[in-house]
Formats: structure tokens, C-alpha cells, sequence
């Protein structure tokens, strides 16, 4: 009984696996082969790359990446809760409200901390 509800899932893992493979070598062996230098060139983001191969980026990008990542995590939790809202009662609010609390008090910390600040 376990497999044939399972079943389905298989099948759909395997045309995704023979999809992406059936589609990779449809492009590696029908997709244009021109080399030249331009081509040769590293590329990045639509400009071409100055400065050395290994040059380090501003931890100010990685700082920017993991607030906003961090703030984009809690509309993935806040999004079911306000799905549940009615059933979850008083006890949900007060759960969402200690959550928004402590991310109100991450943001503040990482404010007086200059994290938002470009200069």
C-alpha cells in the first residue's frame, strides 16, 4: 500500500530527471560552438570584469544578502500563521507578536550596528 501511494512522486522525479537531462543534451549537442576571445572573457552581470580574478567583495554585500534574507524568512512563517489565524486563537497572537517583537529587536541591533548604511 506504502508504494503505490508513493508511486506518483516516482514518476514525476523520473520525467524531471529525463527532462533535464534530454533538454542539457539537446543544447550541448545542438547549441552554437563559436570560441574567440569575447567569448573567452569572463562575463559578470553585463559588464566585463575588472580588477583580479580572486578580488574580494565588501562584506557590506554579505551583510545586505543576510538581513534581507533574514527579513524575507519571516514572511515564510508570518504567511501560514495569518492562513491560521482563527484557529490558532489568543495563543497565536501572542506567538506572532514575540515573533515580530524579536525581529523588531534584530533590525534595531543591526541599525545602531551601521549594517544599513552605505558610506
Amino acid at each position: 500500500m506504502l508504494a503505490t501511494e508513493y508511486f506518483p512522486i516516482l514518476i514525476l522525479i523520473v520525467l524531471g530527471l529525463v527532462f533535464a537531462t534530454v533538454f542539457t543534451l539537446a543544447g550541448i549537442l545542438l547549441g552554437p560552438k563559436s570560441r574567440g576571445k569575447d567569448k573567452e572573457m569572463p562575463f559578470e552581470s553585463g559588464f566585463a570584469s575588472k580588477g583580479l580574478v580572486g578580488q574580494r567583495y565588501d562584506v557590506k554585500f554579505y551583510m545586505t544578502a543576510l538581513i534581507f534574507l533574514i527579513f524575507d524568512v519571516e514572511i515564510v512563517f508570518l504567511y501560514p500563521w495569518a492562513v491560521k489565524f482563527r484557529e490558532l486563537g489568543w495563543f497565536g497572537f501572542i506567538e506572532v507578536c514575540f515573533f515580530i517583537l524579536l525581529l523588531l529587536v534584530s533590525l534595531t541591533y543591526v541599525w545602531k550596528k551601521g549594517a544599513l548604511e552605505w558610506e
